[in-house]
C-alpha cells in the first residue's frame, strides 16, 4: 500500500496510507434524470508569467484535456465561470479563447459565463449594459449556452431593484436562446454583497422572481450560490413551470440535487470539478433510480467540499487546481495569477486525505509522490 508522512496541526508528523482508488462508473452518453454542469477550472502555462496582475497564460492541452475528461464522465462544462478565475486573474482576452475553444472541441453540453469585467472602471448603467451585451454576442456566436454571471460594475453603480431591472430586462429581450441566470452570493465575491438591489435575501429574492417571471420563456434556469439550502428550496419551489434551479451550493448539494420527491435541483457545481467521477457514478443511480447508490457515491464527498469551500469560500480555486494536479489532469500546481499561494500547506494536505477518504485518488502513487514534491518545497523532506 502507499503511504506518505504527512504533518499533523501539532507540527508533528504521521504517515498516512491511501486506500485503493474507487471504481466509477463511466456512461455510455449524458446523464438524463439531471442536468448538471461542472465549473471547469483553467490550468496555468508552467512556463510562462503568471505572476499576480500579468496577463493569463494558460495551459490549452491540459485546460482543454481537462473538459474532456468531464465530458466524458456525461457532466456538462460550466465554462469562463467564476472556477475559471474570471475576476481573480483570468482577463477578458484569455477568457474569449478559452470560449472559442472549449466550444470548438465540445463533445457534450457548454454553457459559457457572460459578465462585465472586462470593463472594470464602468461609470453608468448603460455601459454596463454595453458589455454584457458585447459578452453575449460573443458567447451565443460561439455556439455555448449563455450564462448571466453577477456582475461586480452592475452591483457597484445600482442604487436599487430598478437599477437592476433597467440593465437585465433589456439583455434579455435580445437573447438568442434561454440563458441561466447566476446569483454569485458575497461569501464567493464580496463586491456582489446586495445582489438584486438589497441586502435582505427576501427583498433581493423577490426583485430576482420578478425578473424571471417577467422573463420566463427566456430563462432556462437560475444559478444560485449561496450556500443556504433552506432558501434554495423556497426559491425553487416559487419558479415559472420550466425554469430549472440549478444549484451552486457546494456544501448541500446531495440534498438539493436528489430533491424531496416534489422537486429536485439541477447542478452547476464548481465542486462536481473536483468529484467528475463520484458525481458521474451518483447521477447514473439517480437515472437508474437507486436513491441508495446516488447517496454512497456522494456522501463521502462532502466533508472535501467543506473543506475545499471554507473561508475565505473564493479561494476554493486552489483546492479545485491542487486536486487535478495530485489526480494527474495538469502537469504542475500553478494557477493564472499565482493563486497557487491562496491556501497554505496544512489546507492542502488535508484536502489530500479527503479526498484520498473519498476514492477520487485514481493514481494513488503519483499522488503520493506529488504530495512529497509539494512538501519538500516547504522543508519538509522525509
Amino acid at each position: 500500500m502507499t503511504s506518505v508522512l504527512l504533518p499533523a496541526a501539532d507540527g508533528s508528523l504521521y504517515r498516512h496510507t491511501l486506500r485503493e482508488p474507487a471504481r466509477w462508473e463511466r456512461p455510455e452518453g449524458p446523464i438524463r434524470s439531471r442536468v448538471a454542469f461542472a465549473a471547469a477550472h483553467v490550468v496555468a502555462d508552467p512556463l510562462r508569467d503568471n505572476a499576480p496582475g500579468a496577463p493569463a497564460a494558460v495551459d490549452w492541452d491540459a485546460t482543454l484535456a481537462f473538459r474532456a475528461y468531464l465530458w466524458s464522465c456525461g457532466l456538462g462544462v460550466a465554462e469562463a465561470m467564476d472556477t475559471a478565475q474570471r475576476g481573480m486573474g483570468l482577463d477578458w482576452p484569455a477568457t474569449r479563447e478559452l470560449i472559442s475553444r472549449s466550444a470548438a472541441n465540445a463533445t457534450g453540453r457548454l454553457a459559457a459565463g457572460v459578465g462585465t469585467d472586462h470593463v472594470p472602471e464602468a461609470s453608468s448603467l448603460d455601459e454596463v449594459y454595453g458589455a454584457y451585451a458585447e459578452q453575449l454576442e460573443f458567447v451565443q456566436s460561439a455556439g455555448a449556452q449563455p450564462i448571466m454571471m453577477a456582475s461586480r460594475q452592475l452591483a457597484r453603480l445600482s442604487t436599487s431593484p430598478a437599477d437592476y431591472r433597467h440593465v437585465y430586462d433589456r439583455l434579455l429581450a435580445q437573447v438568442e436562446t434561454r440563458v441561466i441566470l447566476h446569483w454569485l452570493g458575497p461569501m464567493f465575491d464580496p463586491a456582489l454583497a446586495g445582489y438584486w438591489g438589497s441586502p435582505d435575501r427576501g427583498s433581493a429574492s423577490a426583485t430576482f422572481l420578478d425578473l424571471v417571471r417577467d422573463h420566463a420563456t427566456r430563462v432556462d434556469g437560475v444559478k444560485v450560490s449561496l450556500l443556504d439550502a433552506d432558501h434554495e428550496k423556497r426559491l425553487r419551489a416559487e419558479l415559472p413551470d420550466g425554469v430549472r434551479l440549478y444549484t451552486g451550493d457546494d456544501f448541500h448539494y446531495p440534498d438539493l440535487i436528489r430533491g424531496d420527491g416534489a422537486r429536485h435541483s439541477d447542478a452547476l457545481l464548481g465542486i462536481f470539478a473536483a468529484i467528475a467521477p463520484a458525481a458521474s457514478h451518483a447521477l447514473q443511480a439517480l437515472d437508474r433510480g437507486d436513491e441508495t447508490g446516488y447517496d454512497e457515491a456522494l456522501a463521502p464527498t462532502v466533508p472535501l467540499a467543506h473543506h475545499l469551500f471554507a473561508p475565505p469560500t473564493y479561494y476554493y480555486k486552489t483546492g479545485i487546481a491542487f486536486l487535478s494536479w495530485i489526480c494527474g489532469h495538469q502537469p504542475g500546481f500553478t494557477m493564472v495569477g499565482g493563486l497557487q499561494s491562496a491556501r497554505g500547506l496544512p489546507h492542502l494536505v488535508e484536502a489530500f486525505v479527503l479526498a484520498d477518504r473519498a476514492g477520487l485518488l485514481p493514481y494513488p502513487d503519483l499522488a503520493a509522490h506529488r504530495v512529497r514534491v509539494l512538501l519538500a518545497t516547504h522543508g519538509i523532506d522525509r
